[in-house]
C-alpha cells in the first residue's frame, strides 16, 4: 500500500484535488483506504473497457472486495466503522451489473494517483528549487555583506594602526598593498550581492504566468544601504592613506556608481498589454531613499521605448516612439514603511509610433518598454547621478479585439526568455514540456484553482496544438506559430485563442465546478467515445467545446450526443448547475454519480410568488431532438 501512504501524505496539501478523484470515478475514498493493501496487490493496468473476455476476471475482483470490506467490518471494534464499512460493501453492489467499468474504474484511479504523485512532486521540487535558489543567493549576499564589513573594520584597524605607527615607511606600503588586494575582494562580493537584484527581476517577471513570486524589497533595499555606508567608510580609509591609491579610488567611486544606479527597481510593473487612450498607472521604487540629499524634489520622468532603444540605453535613443501623458512623478519616502516610491497615476499611452514590420508580423507582436530616469543628489556624494531603469515589456494595442493575441506574446516572453538576454529576444520555439508547463501555470493561476491539469488533459492539448494523435510528445518543439499564428484545422481561431477561452469561462462560471472534479474538461470526441460507448443511457460528462471559443458542452448517451455548447452570455442568463438540472435526459454523472447527488448545492432555489401574487416565471433548458 506504498502508493496510498504516499497519497495521504498528499492529502493535507491537496485536499480538492485528491478527494476529486474519488469524486469522480465513484469509488469512495474510504474503500481506497481500507482496501489499500489488497487493491494495491492486485493486477488492474489490462484492462480495458474494450476487452469483454475480462469480464469474469473483473467479476472476481469485484467479489473479493466486497468480501475484504466485509471482513474489515467484522475484525473492526469501532461499532460507527463497522456499519461505514458494511454500508461501503452494499454500495458496491451497484458495479454488479458492470463489474468490467469497476475494474477501469479502479485502473484509471491508480493512473491518476501516480499521476498527481509524480506532478506534487515535480512540482514541490521545482518550487522548492526556485524558492530555495532565491533563499541561497539571498543567504549567500547576506554573507557576502557581513563579509564586507567585517574588512571594512579591518581596514579601521589597520589605519589606526598606521597612524600610531607613521614612521615604519615600509610597513605603510606593505598595507597599501593589502588594501588594494581588498579592493578587488570588495568589487567580487559588491557585484555578487547584486545578483539578488537580477533574481529579483527574474521572479517578477515568471510571476506573469503564475509562478510564485515573493516581492518584499525590504531585504535588498537594506543591503544596499550597508554597500553605500561601507563604500563611504572604505573612501574615507583611502583619503587618510594618502594620494598612492588613485586606482583604488577609481574603483571604489565605479562601485558607488553601480550602487546608487542599480538601486532604482520597478516595484509595481504597468500592465504588460497597454491600449492607447486608457489610463494605467506603476510605481517606481529606489531603495537608497533615506540617502537621497534633502532639499531639492526628485522628480523621474517615464517614456516608452521600442525594442531598438531597449537595447541602446547607455546611448542616444533618438526619437520619442509615443506620447505618453502624466510621466512625471515625484519620489517621496515613507516613514512608516521606509520605502521611498514614485507612483505614476493615470498615465496614459496617447499615441505610438510603430517600428516596420517584417514578413508576418503583427502590431500585437512588437514589444516596448517604459524607461523611467532622473538626476539624483546622494548625501556624501559631491556630483549628482543620472540614474534610470527599464520595466518588462508591453504590448500596445488600440483596440481590445487585439487583446487576446497581445496576451499571447506577453506569455511567450515571461515564460521563455532568457535572464540576460537582449531585449526583447524570444526562442521561436521551446519544448512541449515546457509549454505545458506554463499552460498549467497560467491556467491553476488565473482560475484560482489547486486543481491542476492531469496527463489525460496533456495529452489532449498536445494533439490539439501538434494537430497529431501520436502516443508520445515529450521530445516534440512548439513553434510559436503553433502558439498563436496559425489557425487550429477547420477552425477560425488559433491555439492561444481557444485555451485563453476556456480560461476565461472557468474563471468566471465554472471554478468550484473545475475544482471538484466535476468537469471533465479537455477531452477529444474520439477518447470521449471510447469511454461512453459502453455506459448505459443518460450518462454524461462536461467537456470543453472543440468548436468554439470558451464553450462547455454536455456530452451525453443516447448513441452519444454533444449538446450546443454554452457559452460564458449563457452561464451569465442561468447557471451550468440549472441547465444539468433542467435536461432529463441525463441523469448520471460519468461513470455512475447520479446527478442530483453531484450538483443539487448548484441548483436555484425554486422562486416563491411575489407578494403582489403574481405567478413567476423562469427560463429553463430543452433539448431539441
Amino acid at each position: 500500500m506504498a502508493q496510498w501512504l504516499q497519497m495521504a501524505q498528499i492529502l493535507p496539501t491537496q485536499p480538492d484535488e485528491v478527494s476529486s478523484l474519488y469524486t469522480l470515478n465513484t469509488l469512495p475514498i474510504e474503500v481506497r483506504h481500507y482496501a489499500a493493501a489488497w487493491i494495491e496487490s492486485q493486477r488492474w493496468e489490462d484492462f480495458a473497457l474494450e476487452k469483454l473476455e475480462q469480464e469474469s476476471q473483473a467479476q472476481v475482483l469485484l467479489d473479493q472486495i466486497i468480501n475484504v470490506l466485509q471482513l474489515l467490518a467484522q475484525q473492526n471494534t469501532n461499532v460507527v466503522d463497522r456499519m461505514k464499512l458494511m454500508q461501503i460493501s452494499r454500495n458496491m453492489s451497484m458495479f454488479q451489473q458492470q463489474p468490467l467499468q469497476f475494474a477501469v474504474i479502479v485502473r484509471d484511479i491508480l493512473r491518476r494517483e501516480k499521476v498527481l504523485i509524480t506532478r506534487v512532486s515535480d512540482t514541490d521540487v521545482c518550487l522548492h528549487s526556485n524558492l530555495t535558489n532565491y533563499q541561497n543567493i539571498r543567504d549567500k549576499n547576506q554573507q557576502d555583506v557581513d563579509h564586507l564589513e567585517l574588512k571594512v573594520l579591518e581596514v579601521q584597524e589597520i589605519r589606526k594602526q598606521m597612524h600610531q605607527l607613521q614612521e615604519e615607511l615600509n610597513w605603510e606600503r606593505q598595507n597599501h598593498e593589502s588594501l588594494q588586494q581588498g579592493g578587488t575582494h570588495t568589487r567580487t562580493h559588491d557585484v555578487c550581492c547584486f545578483f539578488k537584484l537580477k533574481a529579483w527581476r527574474c521572479e517578477q517577471h515568471k510571476a506573469a504566468i503564475g509562478l510564485p513570486f515573493d516581492d518584499n524589497l525590504n531585504p535588498l533595499q537594506t543591503w544596499c544601504e550597508q554597500l553605500l555606508a561601507m563604500n563611504g567608510k572604505l573612501r574615507q580609509e583611502l583619503m587618510l592613506i594618502g594620494d598612492q591609491t588613485l586606482d583604488l579610488q577609481e574603483r571604489l567611486r565605479q562601485l558607488l556608481q553601480t550602487v546608487i544606479e542599480s538601486s532604482l527597481v520597478v516595484d509595481k510593473q504597468p500592465p504588460q498589454v497597454i491600449k492607447t487612450q486608457s489610463k494605467f498607472s506603476t510605481t517606481v521604487r529606489y531603495l537608497l531613499g533615506e540617502k537621497v540629499a534633502p532639499g531639492k524634489p526628485v522628480v523621474l520622468k517615464a517614456q516608452i521605448v521600442n525594442e531598438l532603444q531597449a537595447r541602446n540605453l547607455g546611448g542616444m535613443l533618438g526619437e520619442n516612439v509615443a506620447e505618453l501623458i502624466n510621466n512625471s512623478a515625484i519620489l517621496e519616502h515613507n516613514t512608516t514603511s521606509k520605502s521611498t516610491c514614485a507612483t505614476f497615476r493615470n498615465m496614459s499611452i496617447k499615441k505610438i509610433k510603430r517600428a516596420d514590420r517584417k514578413g508576418t508580423e503583427s502590431v500585437t507582436e512588437e514589444k516596448f518598454a517604459l524607461l523611467f530616469s532622473t538626476e539624483i543628489n546622494i548625501t556624501g556624494c559631491d556630483t549628482p547621478y543620472r540614474i534610470q531603469m527599464i520595466s518588462q515589456p508591453v504590448v500596445v494595442i488600440v483596440h481590445g479585439s487585439q487583446d487576446n493575441s497581445a496576451v499571447a506574446t506577453i506569455i511567450w516572453d515571461c515564460a521563455f526568455s532568457e535572464p540576460d538576454r537582449v531585449p526583447f529576444m524570444v526562442p521561436e520555439r521551446v519544448s512541449w514540456r515546457m509549454m505545458y508547463n506554463t499552460l498549467n501555470s497560467k491556467f491553476t493561476s488565473e482560475v484560482q484553482t489547486k486543481h491542476n491539469l492531469d496527463q489525460y488533459h496533456q495529452h489532449f492539448l498536445a494533439q490539439k496544438i501538434f494537430n497529431n494523435c501520436v502516443d508520445d510528445f515529450s521530445n516534440m518543439m512548439v513553434s510559436w506559430f503553433q502558439f498563436n499564428k496559425e489557425v487550429l484545422p477547420g477552425r477560425t481561431f488559433t491555439f492561444w485563442q481557444w485555451f485563453e477561452g476556456v480560461i476565461e469561462l472557468t474563471k468566471k462560471h465554472l471554478r468550484t465546478y473545475w475544482s471538484e472534479g466535476l468537469i471533465f474538461g479537455f477531452i477529444g470526441k474520439q477518447h470521449l467515445h471510447l469511454i461512453l460507448q459502453n455506459s448505459p443511457n443518460g450518462t454524461f460528462l462536461l467537456r470543453f467545446s472543440d468548436s468554439e471559443i470558451g464553450g462547455i458542452t454536455i456530452a451525453y448517451v443516447s448513441k452519444i450526443q454533444n449538446i450546443q455548447p454554452f457559452t460564458k452570455r449563457d452561464l451569465e442568463i442561468r447557471s451550468l448547475g440549472d441547465r444539468i438540472c433542467d435536461i432529463d435526459d441525463i441523469m448520471y454523472l460519468y461513470p455512475a454519480c447520479p446527478k442530483h447527488e453531484v450538483f443539487k448545492k448548484y441548483y436555484s432555489e425554486p422562486q416563491v410568488p411575489t407578494t403582489a401574487g403574481y405567478i413567476p416565471v423562469s427560463l429553463q433548458t430543452k433539448v431539441g431532438m
